[in-house]
């Protein structure tokens, strides 16, 4: 599997969707440095009601974000590509410090420049109580 900097626009429907694998391997490694090193240094980001931009602003979210969202697991599916957009739709499951378990789920719209670093991401999530039998991204 290439980097995900090795996958760069213009995009087809076979380096959109590797984009998009390299995207939720590098989330469900739950390693903040890691992710953030796919975004641009000045990254701009709307992830529910929070807008920020930079890699260390993505780290610190990233962080915050898995000590919270315990046995996070992720699933992506793209949705639509042109050009240097890619747009996905995605569901996560994670538990809280009280056993809770959540699935999020969602949309990602997702613009890259020509080295492949992804400069915008903008999500929209929404989250709905589950038991953990009802589980389904493993």
């Amino acid at each position: 599997m290439p980097s995900p900097t090795d996958i760069r626009p213009p995009f087809t429907a076979e380096t959109a969707a590797l984009k998009v694998q390299a995207a939720e391997d590098a989330w469900n490694s739950r390693d903040p440095a890691r992710v953030a090193q796919a975004y641009t240094e000045d990254s701009q980001w709307r992830n529910r009601d929070e807008f920020f931009s930079g890699r260390e602003a993505i780290v610190a979210f990233l962080t915050r974000k898995w000590e919270r969202e315990l046995d996070y697991r992720l699933a992506k599916t793209l949705w639509a590509f042109t050009g240097d957009r890619i747009a996905v739709r995605f569901e996560y499951e994670s538990r809280d410090a009280n056993g809770q378990w959540w699935r999020s789920y969602g949309n990602e719209m997702w613009r890259f420049r020509e080295d492949g670093l992804m400069s915008e991401r903008w999500a929209s999530i929404n989250d709905v109580p589950i038991s953990a039998d009802e589980r389904r991204v493993r």
